[in-house]
């Protein structure tokens, strides 16, 4: 910014939003912002702090750590500062931290610690004798609050530990709810009339500062210790590695997924494997933590400002963000379900716009309290659909309207009916023309019977025509070829591609044939299971209550959904038509394993591909006999390489593992 005057006016705006935002997040546990928007912001202010160092003032947010403690907690004085951590954002800036680590040591070979970045709490634990005596937030980094007795009901808190331990010293940690915990606190909150939290790290924070500690008891909370403070009278370990070992030792719970790491490309593989693993992990992590690992060296680099220089966190792309609920929709789904889903004002997360993002059904919106007109928190991760995490309830004006499901259809006005005992709603009538063009496009999508061509636009342009009334009327169209060839935007070439994939398509395997004809409940998952256990089709559509339900984890509303859908005289014709053109499922059991093509054969991928997703390259992989890792393992066959690959495509080359194109791996995947 050129302009002295209008950079102190933005310093000082910047300072009274960070401030709010920061008493609003680790005071009253209620962010009105993501955690991506907050980072912009401080970064913007420091960046305006250094291009105008005279501007720069004690009081100043990036001179802090946090917000002052809450005196009705008692205040802890912390032995030594509790500093946040600088962050980075991208491969550029870890590699500029690195530079500046290296030139400060006049080496550039030392060994690194890779942890998870926790989304909870930092608390100091001190010991004295053995005994637990405070446990302390970290409130502005010099004092923080004194939550003892509750930090006490955590199980995996030692309250004592072995005589070999260090007379006096400090740990500290990180106190989080996981996953499963985090959904159960606010299923339960919502029922009791009270706001969802935002997030995990707001749900641990709001729980372990409570001043009624059997609160705090009832809640399922976890600790992973990720320092030691500091230790009297006692010679402590030459690294943080060893010391974290050590600890261990003494009965303090660490991570498992911390890593040794011996380069800074070490360090930039640990974050790759675990951004693209980050959904399978308990408990949310928003980035990496990278610790130079000899005590000597961090002790040489000393902190600067607030932020320890030999550590680093590098962040995961944002997966939140905030804006306003403009309108709920609903969509009509191949069952009939009727599915809200709200309509946003464009928002970014992760480099993507969010416009829509998911609802799931009216119970999800009211127990969450979600208004028309809401601010609200919108979730992304990885290819999941985006959700509305909850509403900023702080932000509301009084103009927002609450949210009621409709009593007709929306798109053919049919009655809507609410089956006793299920939270979703349905249109009463079969042949609605949404369902329907569901079905159709359900029926050829690549997780059922792969017809490519047959998206949402030629599902709606064939309905429309009258050139299908149901799925199974696909299989037809080849006597309708000058009919296709009359569709505007639709040339002979396509005419023919179309017709020679659904020509292809009348032989998959028992389960994608299940999955396809749309059974109510019955998802890929299911339908496998289904597969393995029934031998054919037939089977299936004869099958009894009894001889279902004895089908390990197909309960009586799963077999009274498929007896329905078999029982159905439509469901009956349309299952004739496709015998009539000869589409026929592939037995599942037809083949012994040691006949599989790809049987003793283990495949991981990296980047994106482009014929279909991972989840569904991998169920290829596993339908023909072979394994799918999400890394390299002794017995690793081949490496699958997308568009943008990961770091997995370096270590295969030096692994000696072979890498296949996607052209490649598709021809692998032909019958």
């Amino acid at each position: 910014m050129k302009d002295p005057v209008r950079a102190k006016e933005r310093i000082a705006e910047l300072r009274v939003q960070i401030n709010h935002h920061n008493y609003r997040y680790y005071v009253l546990d209620s962010p009105e912002v993501s955690d991506a928007e907050y980072d912009l912001l401080m970064r913007e202010l420091g960046r305006l702090e250094a291009e105008y160092p005279q501007l720069l003032t004690p009081d100043s947010p990036t001179q802090r750590v946090g917000a002052a403690p809450v005196e009705a907690f008692g205040v802890v004085e912390h032995h030594l500062p509790l500093l946040s951590l600088g962050n980075v954002f991208s491969e550029e800036e870890l590699l500029g931290w690195y530079t500046r680590t290296s030139k400060l040591l006049a080496r550039q070979q030392f060994n690194f610690v890779g942890e998870h970045k926790i989304d909870g709490l930092a608390v100091a634990l001190t010991y004295i004798n053995g005994q637990l005596i405070t446990g302390a937030t970290r409130g502005d980094g010099f004092r923080g609050e004194n939550i003892t007795r509750n930090l006490r009901t955590i199980r995996s808190i030692p309250l004592s530990v072995p005589k070999e331990a260090p007379p006096r010293f400090e740990v500290r940690g990180e106190v989080f709810l996981p996953k499963s915990g985090f959904n159960k606190l606010n299923r339960e909150r919502t029922e009791e009339g009270l706001p969802p939290f935002a997030n995990p790290r707001n749900a641990a924070a709001g729980s372990v500062r409570q001043l009624n500690s059997h609160i705090t008891a009832k809640r399922p909370l976890d600790i992973y210790i990720y320092m030691l403070g500091y230790a009297e009278g006692k010679l402590i370990p030459p690294t943080h590695w060893e010391t974290m070992e050590y600890l261990k030792s003494l009965g303090f719970k660490i991570n498992p997924n911390n890593k040794l790491l011996s380069s800074i490309q070490e360090a930039k593989d640990f974050y790759q494997t675990w951004e693209e693993k980050r959904e399978s992990l308990p408990y949310e992590a928003d980035g990496i933590v990278i610790k130079v690992d000899s005590l000597e060296l961090q002790q040489r680099l000393g902190d600067i400002g607030h932020e320890p220089r030999w550590a680093i966190a590098y962040k995961f792309p944002a997966i939140q963000g905030t804006t306003r609920l403009k309108e709920i929709k609903i969509s009509v789904g191949r069952t009939g379900t009727l599915n809200p889903y709200a309509i946003l004002e464009p928002v970014s997360v992760g480099g993507v716009t969010i416009k829509q993002a998911a609802l799931h059904n009216e119970d999800d919106i009211r127990r969450k309290d979600i208004r028309t007109g809401d601010t609200v928190i919108i979730q992304r991760a990885g290819e999941v659909i985006p959700e509305v995490v909850g509403p900023v309830v702080s932000k509301r004006t009084g103009q927002e309207k609450l949210f009621t499901m409709p009593s007709c259809c929306p798109v053919c006005g049919s009655e809507v009916i609410k089956p006793e005992g299920e939270v979703m709603y349905y249109c009463s009538n079969a042949a609605c023309p949404a369902q329907v063009q569901e079905r159709l496009e359900h029926f050829a999508s690549r997780g059922g019977m792969d017809i490519r061509g047959i998206g949402e636009q030629m599902s709606v342009t064939l309905l429309r025509e009258g050139l299908v009334k149901d799925f199974s009327d696909l299989y037809y169209l080849a006597d309708k070829r000058e009919k296709l060839l009359a569709l505007e935007r639709i040339g002979e070439k396509s005419v023919d591609n179309l017709l020679e994939a659904i020509n292809n398509s009348k032989r998959q395997p028992l389960a994608r044939f299940i999955f396809a004809m749309g059974i109510r409940h019955i998802g890929e998952e299911m339908a496998e299971i289904l597969a393995q256990e029934l031998p054919s089709l037939e089977a299936l559509a004869n099958a009894s209550r009894e001889s279902l339900t004895s089908i390990p984890t197909i309960g009586p509303k799963i077999a009274d959904s498929i007896i329905a859908f078999f029982s159905n005289e439509e469901n009956k014709n349309i299952i004739k038509k496709l015998e009539g053109k000869d589409v026929l499922p592939l037995p599942e059991k037809g083949a012994k394993p040691e006949e599989l093509p790809l049987t003793g054969q283990e495949f991981v991928i990296t980047g994106r591909l482009e014929t279909f997703s991972r989840q569904e390259a991998e169920a290829r992989v596993k339908a023909l006999g072979g394994t799918a890792k999400s890394d390299f393992t002794r017995k690793t066959t081949y490496l699958v390489v997308g568009t943008e690959p990961g770091s997995k495509l370096a270590r295969a080359q030096t692994l000696g593992i072979k890498q296949l194109t996607e052209d490649e791996f598709l021809k692998l995947l032909e019958p």
